[in-house]
């Protein structure tokens, strides 16, 4: 069985965070996000996976290389973005024999990979409470009977079995991916998917969880997800003087400094540095050589590479991009007084994270100067900067 893993977009949805990383790149505990679903597909006996790359081509060339975990990987290009049977179909010179087909920005149950490609013909669906709001599977003779269909968004669902967009196919489906655009102008996948229903009985299998990550909030819910699964590791220079509960791991070539508090689940990344006397609690993602200085606290949030977070500041339930410096005496707040749901801008349009909290998302290369003031979802474009003293209200 070989995988195809599609990582070719940028994630509009996700910016900024996604302005110079795609999104499947984007860090989700000790590896990226891609490299989850890849780990899955190999775990799950794939001989070979076949990255669909398109924006950032590059990033994930780099990552991933011709070979990954002993499994050889090639790459398809995604010329442009026309839509997920477009971006299989570009891989289709790669396949012969059965396939499947996984989304490098989704997190799957790792044992549900498994058993879809035992399964194969086979489908990945993921029980909700209001399925009129996904494309929903039909089925024959109850819910572990064959796929009859997806319906998109139905008044009166068939079943309550989302379509959780991961596939295992026969060796003919090779000759289905072109499909007509649909009326979004894209070639659908789904499409493929009718046209196997059609000549094979499809398997549906359920995944014990499962995550779709396309905003911030989801990145932060990704990392809360895989730091829990961590087993505590100290490899790194710690203090005797700081205190490490829980699953903690920090990397050779990481240092903490006396004072230290760290409650995991928290990942601290070869050559990061942590304190003296800062606090680090909830599910904390500290990336490579990142500095979290003096008397600093971060909760529940993930800092990325190079990124410098001063000396009392506070930063929770947070995404700090690439080489962010967050001048001294900064403090994001992450909590409304009203209680309600924190808001977040997405393509343009205010909308609700479904987060009680969420603080502020920075793109690469934002600073803050000294004593700013954060309220509850900011989004700070790639290179935006504050005034000293300022509080900081809208997006910039």
């Amino acid at each position: 069985m070989k995988a195809v893993v599609l990582a070719a977009g940028q994630g509009t949805r996700m910016r900024p965070l996604s302005e110079s990383v795609p999104k499947p790149m984007l860090p989700v505990a000790d590896r990226p996000l891609a490299a989850h679903t890849v780990d899955a597909a190999i775990e799950a006996g794939a001989d070979e996976i076949v990255l669909v790359i398109g924006y950032e081509a590059e990033t994930v060339r780099d990552y991933f290389g011709p070979e990954y975990r002993g499994v050889p990987v090639s790459y398809a290009v995604q010329e442009r973005q026309a839509g997920t049977a477009d971006a299989v179909n570009a891989a289709r010179d790669h396949l012969e024999g059965p396939f499947a087909v996984l989304n490098g920005d989704n997190l799957y149950d790792p044992a549900a990979i498994d058993r879809l490609f035992d399964a194969c013909p086979a489908i990945c669906a993921i029980e909700v409470a209001e399925p009129s709001n996904y494309g929903v599977l039909s089925t024959e003779g109850g819910p572990d009977g064959p796929v009859t269909g997806i319906i998109e968004k139905p008044d009166e669902p068939p079943t309550n079995l989302a379509n959780a967009g991961a596939y295992a196919f026969p060796a003919e489906a090779r000759e289905w991916l072109e499909v007509p655009a649909s009326e979004r102008g894209e070639h659908e996948i789904t499409d493929v998917v009718a046209r196997v229903i059609e000549e094979f009985d499809m398997t549906p299998v359920t995944l014990e969880r499962w995550l779709d990550v396309g905003r911030p909030w989801e990145l932060l819910e990704a990392n809360e997800w895989k730091l829990a699964t961590l087993e505590r590791r100290i490899d790194g220079d710690v203090s005797d003087d700081a205190t490490l509960d829980g699953s903690v791991v920090v990397e050779d070539g990481a240092t903490v400094e006396p004072g230290v508090v760290i409650e995991g689940p928290a990942l601290i990344r070869e050559g990061a540095e942590v304190g003296p006397n800062a606090y680090v609690r909830g599910a904390t993602l500290i990336g490579r050589d990142a500095e979290i200085g003096h008397a600093v606290e971060v909760k529940n949030s993930v800092v990325s590479p190079g990124t410098s977070v001063s000396h009392l500041s506070y930063v929770g339930d947070s995404v700090l991009g690439r080489n962010v410096n967050v001048g001294a005496g900064t403090n994001v707040a992450n909590l409304r007084h009203d209680d309600a749901d924190i808001r977040f801008t997405v393509k343009g349009e205010r909308v609700s994270t479904g987060r009680r909290k969420f603080g502020v998302v920075a793109g690469d290369g934002v600073k803050t100067g000294i004593n700013t003031s954060l309220t509850p979802g900011l989004k700070l474009e790639g290179g935006a900067t504050t005034r000293p003293g300022e509080t900081v209200e809208r997006d910039r």
